[in-house]
C-alpha cells in the first residue's frame, strides 16, 4: 500500500490508499462473474406434448450440456440479419423432440429473457432447423447469441426465409422448449 502525507488542521498525518486495492478486488469480482455468466453450461428444458421426462416433479425433460452434446451435430452455413455468413452447430430440433417423444404441431421457444416464438413442428422437416450451440467452431456465449440459438438454412430458402417474418424465426438464447 502507499503512504500519502496529508495535513489536517496543521498536524502531518498518513493514510493508506486502500481504495485501487478495493476497487481491482471489486472489478476483478464483477469481470469473473461476467465470465461465468457468458459461459453458462448449455441446458435446454422440454415439457408439454412429450412422452419421456426425466424430471418427474416439473413434468419436463431437462438435457444436461453433456447430453445436448452427445445427440449428433448438425451444420449449416447460413448467414442471418446479425450475423456473417458462418457455420452453425447443433442437434438438429427433430432429434431434440425425437429423444423427449413430442407429439405436437408446433414448438413454444423461451429465452432467457422472456421472450417467447412459436413455430410449426413441420419446420424441422422443412428446413432442417439446428438448435446452435457453435458458431464457426467457438462456443456461443449469451452476449452473442448464445448459449442455443435456432437456426435455418436462409441461404438456401431466400425467399421463404428472408425478411421479417424470415428473421422472427431466428431466435437466440433459447432455454426452454414447449410442445403444443
Amino acid at each position: 500500500m502507499t503512504k500519502v502525507s496529508i495535513a489536517v488542521n496543521g498536524r502531518k498525518g498518513a493514510i493508506r490508499c486502500v481504495g485501487w486495492g478495493l476497487g481491482l478486488i471489486l472489478g476483478l469480482a464483477a469481470w469473473s462473474m461476467q465470465a461465468h455468466a457468458e459461459s453458462l453450461p448449455l441446458s435446454l428444458d422440454v415439457k408439454g406434448k412429450i412422452s419421456k421426462t426425466n424430471d418427474a416433479a416439473h413434468q419436463l425433460y431437462h438435457f444436461t450440456e453433456a447430453q445436448l452434446l452427445a445427440l449428433p451435430a448438425h451444420s449449416i452455413t447460413t448467414a442471418t440479419t446479425w450475423t456473417p455468413r458462418s457455420t452453425f452447430t447443433g442437434p438438429l430440433l427433430a432429434d431434440i423432440l425425437k429423444t423427449v417423444g413430442a407429439s405436437g404441431s408446433a414448438v413454444e421457444i423461451h429465452t432467457l429473457d422472456d421472450y417467447t416464438y412459436t413455430i410449426p413442428v413441420s419446420d424441422c422437416d422443412r428446413y432442417g432447423v439446428v438448435v446452435a450451440y457453435s458458431m464457426n467452431g467457438q462456443r456461443l456465449k449469451i452476449s452473442d447469441f448464445g448459449p442455443l440459438f435456432l437456426i435455418y438454412p436462409r441461404d438456401a430458402f431466400p425467399d421463404e426465409l428472408m425478411g421479417a417474418a424470415g428473421d422472427s424465426k431466428f431466435v437466440w438464447q433459447i432455454k426452454a422448449l414447449i410442445v403444443k
